[in-house]
């Protein structure tokens, strides 16, 4: 059967047709068609075994590009087409290694499987491209059994006995939100990357102790560009020492940004003056120093224009432009962190080879963990570090005492010796609170996520309050800002670019850290003393050279001579660094020992070499009733603050010949301790685990203490010698 009524059918036809042009976004206007033979051959008795076959002789089709594209050509589309396929790119790594090798140090971690792959609205596998109603990109990085490994190598280079895995196929996932200004941006203006882990084992033998240490002590080498600064004979520049690199996170170390990274103020006086060949440079700063490599902050529309750099629209954007917000999230629901103490253990055989037997001892578990970080460029950065609650447990034995062996068949409740916060299932998932996995998430609603950028609201807004009512275990908040205050508006919404001070006016830095640790019960007993002071000894076995020292403070022979303009320029603004440490609801029980092998921890703490594997051969037996001391404090604050730059500062003032008070003020750091409702009494712990009414000694009273301490005493040494 053939059709011979083509014209419904050309409509038909060329309706897809436009339907498919508009879907694909292609670059042409569909005008008009003609279809000059159709047929289509129904088999009407065979449509089981045979297809229906459509054939189409002679189209025609009239198209023309869409408005506009002529300035563009094919280019524009291309690109279009290439943007939609790289947010769809799926990539999947099976059975990653990585491997790092440093003395006698090896650390290896394997991942299974990774994979990312783009999403939808429901973080749902999707292909998803940007559009005019929905400038967002989703994507989601699962990673599969993550082990992570910590062995020590001997002198050939071979592991001899390997250390159980720092952490066992653990699997995490992350999810990536990336939020457009327009279709043709090509740099995100909003990145957020969060990671979830469900449940997080972590487990550090005594060995491993100081090679985890080192690690961590590497990482924060590098971050502050600490590597390599030192040969024989050399000393390390002396603005590396005195920057705060957390504020300068994203910036780079090239001379048209060395008038953004101090006030304006001290330029003048050529306090902060550098080259670029000696600023060492952080490994934040290295890595963020790519971002403008890897993505173009320009316009899509740019590359139809021309590219020419020395245009003036070129230029104009390039002044313009704005550092994306970057928030970046970790999530961990339950975390737990075993530490063991290992011992050789010989095969029955003469020739078989040793093996390392470990033993657990104590236990961290930590529940709603989160760490968050927020950026934009180099004028703002904060890090917020919070947790629902922790304890911390007593595990089997310690240097031959068996107090917590099975056998003893001691409560849990006595096992715990530190207590904080509240408990997950009753505080709920607060921790996860604005991240992309909160269903409350503005994210996860259709709307688009506000950010506090300022100093002021910042501070109004994350308040300790505001922190413990999230976590209720421990809330840090460090934050750093850097503001303009010509009046043209805060410093974030400059340029930093150009480095032109008259432009900029006077940038004032500001670096403040809050830490609020909630109601603690901390008991203080020979089980959890001696398991303490192990694991200090272990951390200070080791013979690594440290990766940077301190240069000896020499004193140049010219001095920096300042006229009276420039001394009250400043006196104007010196940034500091604040720091602000809360303890709420304290208690903290001092028990009576019941066992005493500090003579053999105590030396080595010291610094003394004597051997720290002494096993004992006594038996342990609980004492009850065990008298104790209970100390209860309301509140305790501290707060310190010193000097942002304080070696140039004090260089600087103690040059002058008859400096202000308040200069002076800002040449020391001080100190504020504020003790509320601190009493004591004495009391007894009984064998159901049960305290007696505590006698009181000392009666519930608050104080304050005061203290300052002078920087850098051998600059005002040579001032009066």
């Amino acid at each position: 059967a053939y059709v011979t009524n083509r014209k419904p059918l050309e409509r038909l036809v060329f309706g897809s047709l436009i339907t498919t042009q508009s879907e694909l976004k292609l670059p042409f206007t569909f005008l008009s068609g003609h279809i000059h033979e159709l047929r289509i051959h129904v088999p009407w008795t065979k449509l089981g075994s045979e297809p229906v076959v459509i054939t189409i002789n002679t189209m025609e089709c009239i198209l023309k590009l869409k408005d506009g594209i002529q300035e563009w050509g094919l280019k524009g589309y291309v690109q279009s087409l290439i943007r939609r396929v790289v947010n769809n790119v799926n990539i999947v790594i099976n059975n990653l290694i990585l491997k790092y090798v440093e003395d006698d140090i090896v650390l290896s971690v394997n991942i299974t499987s990774a994979e990312c792959y783009t999403v939808g609205e429901l973080w749902d596998r999707a292909f998803m491209d940007i559009s005019a109603t929905d400038l967002v990109l989703r994507k989601v990085i699962n990673f599969s059994d993550c082990t992570v490994c910590l062995d020590k190598r001997n002198a050939s280079g071979k592991i001899e006995f390997y250390q159980d895995p720092l952490l066992y196929k653990c699997s995490f996932r992350t999810r990536l939100h990336f939020t457009y200004d327009n279709l043709n941006s090509k740099m995100p203006s909003v990145i957020k990357i969060h990671t979830l882990v469900e449940s997080l084992k972590l487990s550090i033998t005594d060995q491993q102790l100081p090679m985890f240490i080192r690690i961590m002590q590497l990482g924060i080498a590098l971050y502050y560009g600490e590597i390599g600064n030192f040969k024989d004979g050399e000393t390390e520049d002396s603005t590396c020492h005195n920057k705060d690199m957390l504020g300068n996170i994203a910036g780079a170390e090239d001379e048209t940004r060395v008038d953004t990274q101090y006030p304006a103020q001290y330029k003048g006086q050529e306090l902060y003056s550098q080259q670029e060949d000696e600023q060492p440079q952080g490994w934040v700063s290295w890595a963020w120093s790519f971002v403008p490599a890897i993505v173009s902050y320009d316009d899509g529309e740019e590359d139809y224009l021309g590219n020419d750099p020395t245009s003036t629209t070129h230029q104009h954007k390039a002044q313009t432009l704005k550092d994306p917000i970057v928030s970046i999230g970790f999530y961990c629901t339950k975390a737990t962190v075993t530490f063991k103490l290992t011992e050789m253990q010989a095969e029955s055989s003469y020739y078989s080879p040793q093996k390392v037997k470990s033993k657990e001892v104590l236990c961290w578990e930590q529940e709603g963990t989160t760490v968050e970080a927020l950026m934009m460029g180099e004028p703002f950065f904060d890090c917020q570090i919070g947790f629902v609650g922790c304890r911390a447990m007593c595990l089997k034995g310690i240097m031959g005492v068996k107090d917590f062996e099975e056998s003893m068949n001691r409560s849990e409740t006595e096992a715990c010796f530190f207590i904080c916060g509240e408990n997950l299932n009753m505080k709920g998932l607060t921790y996860l609170t604005n991240s992309l996995f909160d269903y409350r998430s503005p994210e996860n609603n259709g709307t688009h996520a506000e950010f506090i950028l300022d100093a002021a609201n910042h501070k109004e807004t994350y308040t300790e309050i505001a922190g413990m009512q999230r976590f209720g275990a421990f809330y840090m908040d460090y934050l750093y800002t850097m503001e303009n205050t010509s009046g043209k508006g805060s410093a974030n919404q400059q340029d930093f670019s150009s480095g032109k001070s008259e432009d900029l006016g006077t940038l004032q830095e500001k670096s403040t850290k809050s830490l609020v640790i909630g109601p603690l019960d901390f008991r203080l007993d020979s089980s959890a003393v001696h398991r303490i002071l192990k694991m200090i000894v272990c951390a200070l076995e080791h013979e690594y050279e440290p990766y940077s020292r301190l240069k000896p403070d020499i004193k140049g022979e010219s001095e920096t001579v300042l006229n009276p303009e420039e001394v009250a320029s400043l006196e104007e603004y010196i940034p500091t660094r604040h720091t602000s440490v809360t303890l709420l609801k304290c208690t903290f029980t001092i028990f009576m020992a019941e066992f005493n092998l500090l003579d053999h921890l105590l030396p080595v703490i010291m610094g003394e070499k004597n051997s720290s594997n002494f096993m004992n051969t006594t038996n342990f037996q609980s004492l009850r009733p065990l008298p104790s001391i209970q100390i209860l404090v309301d509140k305790i604050n501290l707060e310190h603050s010193v000097p942002m730059y304080a070696e140039h500062l004090v260089h600087v003032v103690s040059s002058l010949t008859q400096p202000s008070d308040n200069l002076l003020h800002y040449c020391y750091a001080h100190c504020y301790l504020k003790i509320f409702g601190f009493q004591a009494g004495l009391t007894s712990l009984d064998c159901r685990g049960s305290y007696c009414v505590p006698v009181p000694i000392i009666p519930s009273f608050s104080t304050a203490l005061y203290g300052k301490l002078l920087k850098l005493s051998t600059c005002w040494l040579q001032r009066f010698f």
